[in-house]
């Protein structure tokens, strides 16, 4: 089953749960979005001597604020569920099969599906909000500006190819030697257990210093953008240009670049996810509701038989 097919189950399973908390963060991720523009709108207000625009920003940032809140309280109910139903069933069906160090390693991995669809599928949200808004509403301010960041996608989009490339094989060897680690504990031999853990903090090294020198090289182009934008727009405008309209599209740029910071961020959790799915191959069963309460009672029976011997 491929991860794809993983977590079109899983929200399929938990569509009612997922399209409230999904609804919910959109509006969130709306009022976000909308929030630099009234602000804007209230510098300029302000400046002339109302407080119309104020007022306006005001009730925006409420709404946004209470939207939000409920909403991370209904996300940790939500997916906590999701994931407590996963790994009972998953746990169960491999309860007399699997070897104990996999077993214990498989049920942290099964956590990144989930992890996926409460944090990196809106985090991908976001981005989206942040990339496709962010342009529209700088459509207003400056076309030139638009055509910068479009400008933006083509070298983004080549780095994110091959450290994509890159973190899909520094995650195989890291999830690999991971995979021995309770067979290592358990053997208690402490030169084994530092070569193990020596091991892991290598690939963890590894693995963060590509992180380092992509999040460098999309931040040295984010300067140029940034730069680029600004120039362009005093130009054009000189000194016409409103102090509210100037605070709204700096605040639109770095919506839009945050946007394509998720881009190289998205590559590595899906080459993770794509590796994941490799090692703990989720079946039909796993996503059964029917099978739940027979599943929980052989882990207790399991349990049971542990404590007596």
């Amino acid at each position: 089953m491929s991860r794809f097919e993983i977590i079109k189950r899983l929200m399929q399973k938990h569509r009612y749960q997922l399209l409230l908390t999904y609804s919910l963060f959109s509006l969130e991720m709306l009022g976000s979005l909308l929030r630099p523009f009234f602000l804007g709108v209230a510098v300029n207000d302000l400046i002339k001597g109302s407080y119309h625009g104020l007022v306006i920003l005001s009730a925006v940032h409420i709404a946004w604020l209470i939207i939000g809140t409920f909403r991370h309280m209904y996300d940790t109910r939500t997916f906590s569920a999701i994931y407590t139903s996963l790994v009972i069933q998953f746990l169960s069906r491999r309860y007399r099969k699997a070897d104990v160090s996999k077993l214990s390693a498989h049920s942290t991995l099964a956590r990144e599906f989930v992890d996926f669809l409460e944090f990196d599928l809106a985090y991908v949200i976001e981005a989206l909000y942040s990339i496709v808004g962010s342009l529209v509403l700088l459509y207003f301010y400056d076309t030139a500006v638009v055509a910068i960041c479009f400008a933006l996608l083509i070298p983004v989009m080549a780095i994110s190819y091959f450290y994509g490339k890159k973190m899909k094989r520094l995650t195989r060897l890291k999830n690999d030697e991971l995979e021995k680690q309770v067979n290592i504990i358990s053997e208690g031999d402490n030169d084994i257990i530092k070569v193990h853990y020596n091991k892991l903090r290598s690939w963890q090294i590894k693995i963060s210093d590509k992180e380092a020198l992509n999040f460098g090289a999309i931040e040295l182009l984010v300067m140029i953008v940034i730069g680029s934008s600004l120039l362009i727009s005093t130009k054009v405008f000189g000194t016409t240009m409103l102090a509210g309209n100037i605070i709204g599209m700096y605040t639109y740029i770095l919506k839009f670049v945050s946007g394509m910071d998720t881009i190289p961020y998205t590559v590595q959790r899906l080459a993770s996810l794509n590796d994941i799915t490799r090692r703990i191959e989720l079946q039909d069963d796993d996503f059964s509701e029917t099978k739940v309460k027979v599943h929980k009672k052989l882990l207790k029976q399991g349990a049971l038989k542990f404590s007596s011997n």
